[in-house]
């Protein structure tokens, strides 16, 4: 299982813009109870390192990238704790979420 802190696999150079930026409540307090801070996921998220996606949703993520399309992120934290980032595909915002509150 991942601790979710993985260091980032890209060159560190964003991949695409975030637009405005946030989080649910569940998000935050989850954040807060690991000690995640939130831009470490959302440098993660930005540069390519998508936490616990398989092979092919993370792919998908590259073609979303060139295409427009939705980019979607997920770190899990313990066995009951996973953080989802979703960009919309218009890239006018991103969310941090709890996969319950989808």
């Amino acid at each position: 299982m991942s601790d979710g802190l993985k260091p980032s696999p890209s060159s560190g150079k964003p991949l695409f813009s975030l637009g405005q930026v946030v989080a649910t409540r569940g998000a935050l307090n989850t954040m807060i109870e690991f000690g995640i801070p939130p831009d470490r996921l959302i440098h993660r998220h930005i540069t390519g390192d998508w936490g616990d996606l398989c092979e092919g949703d993370q792919q998908q993520n590259l073609i979303a990238i060139r295409s427009g399309m939705r980019i979607f992120s997920s770190y899990r934290f313990s066995a009951d704790a996973k953080i989802w980032i979703i960009t919309e595909a218009d890239r006018s915002s991103t969310t941090l979420l709890l996969p319950d509150e989808y």
